[in-house]
């Protein structure tokens, strides 16, 4: 059976919103992390914001790990009701979602689930998420979109792995009790 493993970006105060306050603290360290996660994966798994985004941007990225190639390498699987045309590798997930991401795990797949808000609700919602790896930025920003909102059910997790880089990011990775 396949993972779903969610890598996120958040504040102190819980936002994940526009990460352009990550580059401060982003190191060495905070590279390596994501490059392990994303080579450890076989697939993503987004919604569809953060798919338009990461489209717009990673075609046309370069790097010498290799990170920009396996981004724009590995297939995408996308949630999403309104979008008609796939590119980018991508296919759409459409209708059931719960059902489509079940037989997905049932491929041995490991998806990594970047940004995608809703998205990650609503896979928390139906106990989807196998791990989550949070990047948490020494850093308030006052407001934003929230990793978790508001009355979503109680969650117990347990801490698997814990660092701290040295621009003072802790990096941590939970899984489901």
């Amino acid at each position: 059976m396949g993972k779903i493993r969610v890598a996120m970006y958040v504040t102190l105060d819980g936002v994940m919103e526009d990460p352009s306050w990550t580059a401060p603290y982003w190191n060495d360290e905070i590279a390596k992390f994501q490059l392990d996660l994303l080579f450890a994966s076989d697939a993503l798994l987004l919604g569809r914001i953060t798919y338009e985004e990461f489209a717009a941007a990673w075609p046309s990225a370069t790097d010498e790990e290799g990170f920009a190639d396996k981004m724009n390498s590995i297939p995408k699987y996308v949630v999403t009701a309104t979008l008609k045309e796939a590119e980018w590798n991508a296919q759409f997930i459409k209708g059931n979602i719960t059902e489509e991401i079940e037989k997905l795990k049932a491929t041995d797949q490991n998806l990594l689930v970047y940004g995608s808000g809703e998205l990650i609700e609503a896979l928390m919602e139906e106990k989807l998420i196998d791990e989550f790896h949070l990047m948490v930025f020494p850093i308030v920003v006052g407001s934003g979109k929230q990793l978790f909102k508001e009355g979503i059910e109680q969650t117990e997790l347990e801490l698997a792995e814990s660092s701290t880089t040295e621009t003072g990011v802790v990096i941590s990775s939970y899984v489901p009790e």
